[in-house]
């Protein structure tokens, strides 16, 4: 058998990369937007379907869900997770020294982002189905179900692939497919319900969802209580961003809730790649596990601790202290991110040969001198004035855009600095190669000055790119995506099992694993996952806090 292939980490940062996903983001949005496959495949499914095949258990046996998010990335996180997921029971310490036995879910969830950096048949193969089939390739009846929430990523190719490999009654490695749509509900037993939402690229419900979830929540029974698992924790974005972005809001959630008749008692998202977790006084809960096999996200900004309606912060894995550490790397970002210096130096060069002023004749003692000459050369040259803006312009658009005004005072600031750096580096360069022998303008003298320039804001921009990420997560608490998507840090990955017992109560325990193998090899016995891990270093699962209990 040839083992699978062991794709690496996505590099957001990479040039290539990013050109490859911003086209494919735009041409999903703008499609997204004007042709919504959700409601092809509504017509195409046969009446409102819920699965009832766990409605019925034994009296005395409890029922087990696995749930996981924001997985399909590099093989090392994605892998590791899923060889978790497929052990048929995990004995597991708590951070009070607890042991607590749990065995492997009956129905498996996905809760969003399948697949990075976007949906294909290619990615989907090597990045999700790849590791879970070699970490559990079959399994003998009573066979487990797999149901898969649609995120973002997904959606980047109008919800093709995810169709194929989720709603079309395959086999997912050793789990049985069973929805026929991008949104689902499984009637489980003791008066559970498991609902999947499909919130498209837009954050909305269709219509056609919204009857379909008005029919499920007219055949649950007074007392039932629901599990719902939606792709984007808007409790979260609400709380950070609601008051300076209208965009950011609950009303889906406050629309589902009431439509549900107000049963849901926790509520699951992925999305943002750590876990998090708020409960009220009622003791429903909310929780953010993303950690399936994607990038780090920060769970120190923005602040957090108090949610809407009285949920409050319990839990974050890593913790606070420790996310602000990690936070510290940016500081490597040349190292962690070398092919994204090339952009950085191109704009260098091009900025520096638009201004085009012969400062040879002044040292650093003349500094502002030398810069006023450089500014009035700038002005005077429409080339140059309109590159500078240019520039200012690009920084302001990637400035994290929730709040106009952090936007214009940090995009500015920013600008200011590369271009103050362009400043040095482009006089620097022109002395160095006139000190050479090469007059200024020559040829030489532009080619020489050019090479240095392009090597130096090679370096010094994407260590000041470095700088202003940290400072704005540590600082501001602004910019969590860019900040960690520029540390691909593949460590502290979860998900949650979560049991039904017998007295109909719920348990939910979050799985941590704080840091995955590097290295793997193939299993010498035959049973069991193809790879294990080689890695002296990597940790095992273990519990982020107690279970949490949810009474009936």
């Amino acid at each position: 058998m040839s083992q699978p292939k062991q794709m690496p980490m996505v590099r957001w940062y990479d040039p290539l990369q990013l050109i490859r996903t911003g086209i494919d983001v735009a041409a999903s949005t703008l499609f997204g937007r004007h042709s919504d496959f959700r409601l092809l495949e509504a017509l195409a499914a046969s009446g409102i379907r819920v699965d009832e095949d766990y409605a019925n258990v034994a009296a005395d046996e409890s029922l087990w869900i696995d749930y996981v998010a924001d997985v399909g990335d590099g093989w090392n996180s994605t892998y590791a997770i899923a060889c978790a997921l497929a052990q048929p029971a995990l004995m597991l310490k708590d951070d009070q020294g607890n042991s607590h036995e749990t065995r492997r879910g009956s129905i498996l969830v996905f809760g969003g982002d399948e697949v990075y950096p976007v949906a294909s048949r290619t990615e989907y193969r090597q990045r999700l189905v790849g590791p879970y089939e070699a970490a559990l390739g079959t399994t003998v009846a009573p066979h487990p179900s797999v149901y898969a929430v649609p995120g973002n990523h997904d959606w980047y190719d109008s919800l093709v692939s995810f169709t194929r490999l989720f709603c079309s009654g395959r086999w997912f490695a050793g789990w049985q497919t069973k929805q026929t749509r991008s949104y689902f509900a499984v009637k489980l037993p003791r008066g559970w319900w498991l609902i999947g939402t499909d919130v498209q690229l837009n954050s909305d419900l269709d219509q056609r969802q919204v009857e379909y979830f008005e029919s499920v929540a007219g055949a649950m029974g007074p007392d039932d209580r629901v599990i719902l698992c939606d792709a984007e924790p808007h409790w979260i974005y609400a709380r950070a961003y609601g008051q300076i972005d209208s965009d950011y809001n609950e009303n889906n959630l406050a629309f589902l809730e009431k439509t549900l008749g107000g049963k849901v008692a926790v509520f699951l998202a992925g999305d943002l790649h750590h876990y998090r977790r708020h409960e009220d006084r009622q003791g429903r809960q909310k929780i953010t596990a993303g950690g399936g096999g994607a990038f780090l996200h920060p769970t120190h900004g923005p602040d957090v601790s108090t949610l809407a309606n009285g949920f409050q912060l319990k839990k974050s894995f890593p913790d606070l202290k420790t996310s602000r550490s990690l936070a510290w790397r940016n500081l490597f970002f040349p190292f962690l991110n070398g092919s994204f210096g090339a952009v950085t130096g191109v704009l260098y060069t091009l900025t520096a040969w638009s201004v085009m002023v012969d400062l040879t004749g002044y040292g650093l003692g003349q500094f502002r001198e030398a810069l006023r000459i450089a500014f009035k050369a700038a002005l005077g040259s429409p080339v140059a004035a309109f590159w500078v803006v240019a520039v200012f312009l690009a920084f302001w658009l990637f400035t994290d855009t929730h709040s106009p005004r952090y936007r214009f005072v940090a995009g500015t600031v920013h600008g200011l600095a590369h271009l103050l750096a362009v400043f040095l580096i482009g006089w620097g360069a022109t002395r160095l190669a006139v000190a050479l022998g090469f007059p200024f303008g020559d040829t030489f003298q532009l080619l020489l000055s050019g090479a240095f320039i392009l090597l130096a804001g090679w370096v010094v921009g994407s260590f000041i790119a470095g700088i202003y990420l940290l400072v704005s997560i540590n600082v501001f608490g602004r910019h969590s995506e860019e900040a960690f998507s520029s540390l691909a840090i593949e460590d502290w990955k979860n998900f949650l099992r979560m049991k039904i017992d017998t007295q109909g109560n719920l348990t939910v325990y979050p799985v941590g694993i704080r840091r995955v193998p590097r290295k793997w090899k193939t299993r010498d016995d035959g049973v069991g996952p193809e790879m294990v891990s080689a890695d002296s270093r990597a940790t095992g699962p273990e519990l982020i806090e107690s279970p949490v209990l949810i009474r009936k």
